[in-house]
């Protein structure tokens, strides 16, 4: 018997078959659903819950709502680069193309940090919805695109952890 080569055999990748399917639709609902809930209480209920913290939690919360806006825009973009796919107004080449400017990659504070256990009850739970969302976006990625994302195109970007800090402080403090 002959063994099939391994260029051969086609595999069938699950991720790439619901991204390109009707199965598509409820997570492209979920994520965008989760873009209007962060918003909608950010710009309200958020705005006056964070009033009432203290100065660490306050600090903490205005850069933990950056990482949370950052982190759903980059995931909404992912999402409507595959419903474009999906509806044929973009080939597969040119999504991949544009997604390669896309961050999956947001990371979070995460309950370790001082002021962590002051956050709203809200707002943490869109922080951690939100993170489920990017991790679960970023794997349906990798698994299509084969791993590749933005920083392997722009090694320029590195993070520096203290100059991200400082602007985060600057923001928070700047509001007069």
């Amino acid at each position: 018997m002959k063994e099939p080569s391994r260029g051969s055999a086609k595999t069938i990748k699950l991720a790439e078959r619901r991204v390109f399917s009707q199965s598509f639709k409820p997570l492209y609902q979920e994520g965008m659903g989760l873009v209007e809930q962060a918003a909608e209480y950010l710009d309200g209920k958020g705005r006056l819950e964070a009033k009432k913290l203290s100065r660490t939690a306050a600090t903490l919360y205005a850069a933990e709502s950056m990482r949370l806006t950052t982190r759903l825009m980059q995931v909404a973009s992912w999402l409507l680069l595959q419903r474009a796919a999906n509806s044929g107004e973009m080939t597969r080449d040119q999504v991949a193309s544009e997604k390669s400017k896309v961050r999956l990659d947001t990371a979070s504070a995460h309950d370790e940090a001082l002021g962590w256990n002051e956050l709203p009850t809200e707002f943490l739970d869109l922080v951690t919805r939100s993170l489920r969302l990017q991790a679960l976006v970023r794997r349906m990625d990798e698994e299509i695109y084969g791993g590749v994302i933005a920083e392997a195109h722009a090694p320029s970007r590195r993070a520096n952890p203290v100059s991200d800090q400082i602007s985060l402080l600057n923001t928070a403090f700047a509001r007069g």
